[in-house]
């Protein structure tokens, strides 16, 4: 085994949330361009989703530099040549890696789409609102945001499993545990980002698809 193939890291969850998930991103997401993750984790479902998005680029990032060792360890395992090396990125900053001119991207086709999983409930609010800003700012008209993960509907959860996780997590931080659905889709609107579609998935999850408006602030204006 190669030191390389030792960095792979594995999250359980990703084996079986991957298939529903894959269904949804094949409705919503663009047919070409780049599809730009944020908070990429183990580098599992960039691998498995570029695999079957063959005429997609995809752009992995991930803020945890083991993290980021494994994504790496992931392309090489499976020798995706539509997965790009992954960035160090801060959802919470207000300008991202991807915008800083530094990247050099010349042959590639530009960001469409970006897909969010398991993230805005394992982190501050704040970076639920740098994700919306940052998808406000980078997506042009029409594109799309894709979020994953437990949500509460109407300031009530939807599963008392759900309910257990939310206490756990604020457990291990106070700033961290299940959104409502709600307070994520006003603070996409508050950057031009319209609610399309709500999915459910399997251990009371939910996709929620976002897309750019055609007016508003940004590029995509």
């Amino acid at each position: 085994m190669t030191a390389q193939s030792n960095s792979r890291q594995y999250a359980p969850a990703t084996q079986r949330n991957r298939e529903p998930i894959l269904e949804v991103l094949l409705e919503v997401l663009p047919q070409k361009g780049t599809i730009l993750e944020i908070a990429s984790g183990t580098g599992e479902h960039a691998v498995f989703f570029a695999s079957r998005l063959k005429n997609c680029q995809w752009l992995p990032t991930e803020l945890n530099p083991q993290l980021r060792a494994s994504i790496i360890a992931w392309i090489e395992h499976y020798g995706c040549d539509n997965v790009d090396p992954p960035l160090e990125l801060d959802v919470t900053a207000p300008v991202w890696t991807v915008e800083q001119g530094t990247l050099d991207r010349p042959d590639k086709e530009p960001i469409v789409a970006i897909v969010n999983i398991n993230m805005i409930h394992i982190s501050p609010w704040s970076a639920c609102l740098g994700l919306m800003a940052g998808a406000g700012r980078l997506l042009p008209a029409g594109g799309i945001l894709y979020l994953y993960g437990p949500f509460k509907q109407g300031g009530e959860h939807t599963a008392a499993s759900n309910a257990a996780f939310d206490e756990s997590l604020r457990a291990q931080n106070s700033q961290w545990g299940v959104r409502n659905l709600d307070d994520v889709v006003a603070a996409a609107n508050a950057q031009n980002l319209d609610l399309k579609g709500i999915y459910p998935m399997p251990a009371n999850n939910l996709s929620v698809v976002f897309q750019r408006s055609n007016w508003g602030m940004g590029h995509g204006s």
